[in-house]
């Protein structure tokens, strides 16, 4: 998952940054609560840890913000503010979850994880995609091409749910960066162009023609019959 921490204490963050990274998500880090409430707004995280007491805007009004936007994004506050009161006041403020510090790492794992549970089988946002004869499963990273299964690694899952998102439509490297690696990730080689050919290896085989479309000096487009992705209906 991609996950957005924004937590003002360093070490703090560089505890939750280096766990979370070794236990296989994409980190971002804001260092205080306007910059935080920017990098929430641009809709890319899958879940928000937040720390209660921040500089600029406290976390309160953070959350508070957010869901005056309708972000719906799940959000994990951390606080050393923990009475019954604290607690509630958090909730009622919008936050999903709320765990006081000192906290261990473990558990914060666990209610992160149950915290994307819960989103799952809420309706919302599609996780499950159709764009023509393709279908993608964001939770298993499995696609299907005219019911053959075709597993995918995770950024390959990140890169093509963008690119059926924009099924029909040029999107960029820069896009497809944004949506699979971190803010800090340096771009120094052909990453993108790497992962679309393993992608375009494992969608394409046992066809003669390919989804993904290189498109000179732009970027990708996806190749469909149905020009825009929807929700896949139930089988059966």
């Amino acid at each position: 998952m991609r996950i957005l921490v924004i937590e003002d204490d360093a070490r703090a963050s560089a505890y939750l940054l280096r766990g979370l990274s070794e236990s296989g998500h994409i980190v971002d880090v804001a260092e205080e609560g306007r910059q935080g409430l920017a990098m929430a707004l641009e809709d890319l995280y899958d879940v928000l840890v937040v720390d209660r007491k921040l500089p600029g805007m406290d976390g309160l009004a953070l959350v508070r913000e957010l869901r005056r936007r309708q972000l719906n994004t799940p959000i994990l506050m951390l606080s050393a503010l923990a009475s019954t009161s604290q607690r509630v006041e958090g909730l009622q403020a919008g936050c999903d979850d709320y765990l006081a510090k000192p906290y261990a790492f473990i558990e914060v794992l666990a209610r992160l994880d149950a915290l994307l549970r819960t989103r799952d089988q809420v309706p919302g946002p599609s996780r499950t995609l159709r764009a023509g004869e393709l279908h993608l499963d964001c939770a298993t990273r499995q696609a299907t091409r005219q019911g053959r299964t075709i597993a995918l690694a995770y950024r390959e899952t990140l890169i093509l749910e963008k690119l059926m998102r924009h099924s029909g439509e040029i999107v960029t490297r820069s896009m497809l960066l944004e949506s699979a690696w971190d803010y800090e990730f340096d771009p120094n080689d052909n990453v993108i162009d790497k992962h679309i050919y393993r992608l375009r290896r494992k969608l394409d085989e046992g066809f003669s023609g390919s989804l993904i479309q290189t498109v000179p000096s732009a970027g990708y487009r996806l190749e469909v019959d149905a020009k825009s992705p929807r929700e896949a209906e139930p089988e059966g």
